[in-house]
């Protein structure tokens, strides 16, 4: 069980890592071309993609602190 837990720790981390290199080249290119960050629903999207990864990653991480405290 905690080979798995630590699976899926692992790819939520490689995915956060891949959208939040993504929301960064989606805002310098947003702010290259003079639109606020707040006004790209693209870059809104993407970084609302990365809150959600990061939420699952805590969810996975407390989940495995529970199962070790078992």
């Amino acid at each position: 069980m905690r080979r798995e837990a630590s699976r899926l720790t692992n790819e939520l981390m490689h995915k956060y890592e891949k959208e939040k290199m993504k929301l960064n080249e989606l805002g310098q290119e947003s702010l290259g071309k003079g639109i606020p960050l707040a006004a790209n629903e693209t870059v809104l999207a993407q970084s609302r993609k990365v809150d959600e990864l990061v939420t699952r990653f805590y969810v996975q991480k407390m989940a495995e602190r529970e199962q070790g405290n078992r």
